[in-house]
């Protein structure tokens, strides 16, 4: 009855594998879901689910397949008509079925529902905690938002939230791998962008587990102890980050970035410049465009090694003759010889480790007003989208050895 679950999950993006959906079967089968929705959905969560970041989309997929399904509240009407005459007289003796009613341990319907007329008729006013009267939290069988076992919710809401209603919720939407980053998460992907070396000299202070592994088994397992000079990162990055026009509404999340580039001291050497829309023969120290605060791209190109690698954050949406033409900067006191179009092919070809960001949705590229030079930039840099997916994406591309 749930293998079309299997296909909501996997229509919304959750990787569910046929070895997890049998485990989730197995568990099934042995009961651990406690014939709830409720512990279904924390069940095939921990079964499912490889990692939080699919957790919002578990939710929906959760929300959209249940959605309907009936909760106990819904239910009660059912359920006290049964619980006054759960076993039909003509298939049990009287004897038989107070023996049966004992074992299943059902209340006195007639009884709770006299008790609850007797304690409204003495009760003055309202009670909140406690646990006899009507009222609010507490332990009292009769009220709402306390907690009794067998009692009856009488006004308020439901505080055991049904499994859809908790899907509903979603918790997890912040976890998502598609949504933008902010500062934390940016940090922690950069730390991906690692790439150690031993340095020649200086002591040997750090531990070596690997080697420390082998020569204790090469001596019979006695312990002994290899120690290594400690190792530095080695990777050098170069960002350059679009500024100003039609990256103003992604003023905050570049501020973010700008904060967590700024941040990361494990780099063995981190240069950062701003540009706007396209890259000319100037990059600006801050985003003021001050060209008295700029160094000319030349001298970056002519100064820096290539195995820098290069992060370009940016829309890529302009007017095409402000990346085809020449004199095409948008900054008309600082005319352009070359095209800007030039100078990124100058860039490509100087530092072969390259990744385009883009903080535009990639299901607008080809559609928004300046998506021509989306893609014509797209041919020149490997684009992926600013998220945590697109970043892990851009890391590996620009690990990748050449």
């Amino acid at each position: 009855m749930y293998t079309n679950f299997f296909y909501a999950l996997r229509r919304e993006g959750v990787p569910v594998s046929i070895t997890e959906w049998m485990t989730l079967m197995e568990a099934l089968s042995v009961g651990l879901a406690e014939s709830s929705l409720s512990g279904f959905y924390y069940l095939s969560r921990a079964v499912l689910v490889k990692s939080e970041s699919h957790f919002d989309q578990y939710d929906l997929a959760f929300q959209k397949y249940f959605q309907g399904i009936e909760t106990p509240e819904q239910l009660l009407d059912q359920v006290s008509q049964w619980m006054e005459n759960p076993l039909p007289p003509k298939m049990f003796s009287e004897e038989e079925r107070n023996e049966l009613l004992n074992k299943l341990g059902l209340p006195d319907w007639e009884s709770l529902k006299a008790e609850l007329a007797e304690r409204m008729r003495k009760q003055d006013g309202p009670h909140h905690g406690g646990g006899n009267w009507v009222g609010t939290g507490g332990t009292s069988p009769f009220g709402h938002s306390g907690f009794h076992p067998g009692g009856i919710r009488i006004g308020g809401e439901s505080h055991g939230q049904s499994a859809v209603k908790v899907a509903s919720e979603r918790n997890y939407r912040n976890y998502r791998n598609d949504k933008t980053l902010g500062v934390r998460q940016f940090e922690v992907a950069l730390r991906r962008l690692r790439q150690f070396s031993t340095r020649l000299d200086g002591v040997k202070d750090q531990l070596d587990i690997e080697d420390t592994i082998d020569e204790t088994c090469k001596n019979a397992g006695r312990l002994k102890l290899v120690w290594t000079r400690p190792r530095k990162n080695s990777v050098k990055v170069i960002v350059l980050m679009d500024v100003g026009g039609s990256m103003t509404p992604y003023a905050n999340i570049c501020s973010q970035l700008f904060s967590a580039v700024h941040k990361s001291s494990h780099f063995k050497d981190l240069k950062f410049y701003y540009f706007h829309n396209c890259i000319y023969d100037l990059l600006y120290l801050d985003a003021s465009y001050d060209p008295r605060k700029s160094v000319k791209t030349e001298d970056i190109l002519r100064s820096l090694n290539s195995d820098y690698k290069v992060v370009i954050i940016g829309d890529a949406a302009m007017a095409p003759s402000e990346l085809m033409m020449s004199d095409g900067n948008i900054f008309w006191e600082l005319s352009n010889e070359e095209p800007g179009i030039s100078w990124l092919q100058r860039l490509v070809k100087k530092f072969p480790y390259n990744v385009w960001l883009n903080p535009l949705p990639e299901k607008y590229w080809e559609r928004i007003h300046g998506y021509q030079t989306i893609q014509i930039v797209r041919e020149i840099f490997p684009m992926y989208e600013l998220t945590l997916e697109g970043l892990d994406q851009a890391i590996k591309k620009l690990m990748v050895r050449k």
